[in-house]
């Protein structure tokens, strides 16, 4: 796994930033709403104009097919987008044991999208996500819609992600306990800049 690394970033009013996350490690982001996290997340997921340099490793954000780095840069949105009828269809390959951790069982794929709750999309989407077992997961609010059990599955699933496969979290939450909890180290992003928290 690569270490995520952030130098002289800027994007719109946000920055410069600079930031490293290692594999195995969870960097947790807060601030006020307005500040720019959400911002920041979209710009390292190179989905939005952005300055500075962003590189997995020794690959450069910059020198990478947008499609490539997402593989390895995953952003969860704070509302995950759904494109066809049914969840099957978003899935091109279905373990069992991750959706059980989220409470589902394999039937899920046979639901409706239009039946699911915030919520079930939300949990739903972090398992698309994980597909891919990339190196980076940029996760915006990933709980917000949650009960408190499912905010503890989903807590669960991505600290083992973390541990396991080493993957590095990137996480915005306005949620100062859920801060403590999963932050390795804590980052505030206000007024333009980002400080130790």
């Amino acid at each position: 796994m690569n270490r995520l690394s952030l130098k002289q970033v800027r994007i719109r009013h946000v920055g410069p930033v600079d930031l490293a996350v290692s594999p195995g490690e969870c960097v947790v982001l807060t601030g006020p709403s307005g500040a720019g996290k959400t911002l920041l997340l979209r710009a390292v997921a190179d989905l939005i104009p952005h300055t500075g340099d962003i590189y997995l490793g020794d690959t450069a954000c910059a020198r990478t097919p947008p499609p490539q780095w997402r593989k390895k840069v995953a952003l969860l949105p704070a509302e995950s987008r759904w494109w066809y009828d049914t969840v099957g269809e978003h899935f091109h390959r279905v373990d069992p044991r991750p959706l059980a951790r989220l409470g589902f069982d394999e039937d899920v794929m046979q639901w409706e999208i239009r039946r699911l709750s915030t919520g079930e999309k939300q949990r739903l989407a972090i398992l698309r996500l994980l597909i891919n077992q990339p190196d980076v997961l940029l996760l915006d609010e990933p709980t917000s819609n949650l009960d408190v059990d499912n905010i503890h599955r989903v807590e669960t699933l991505l600290t083992d992600e973390k541990r396991t496969r080493q993957a590095a979290l990137l996480w915005v939450s306005h949620d100062e306990s859920q801060a403590a909890r999963m932050a390795d180290r804590r980052f505030r992003l206000a007024e333009n800049r980002l400080t130790p928290a």
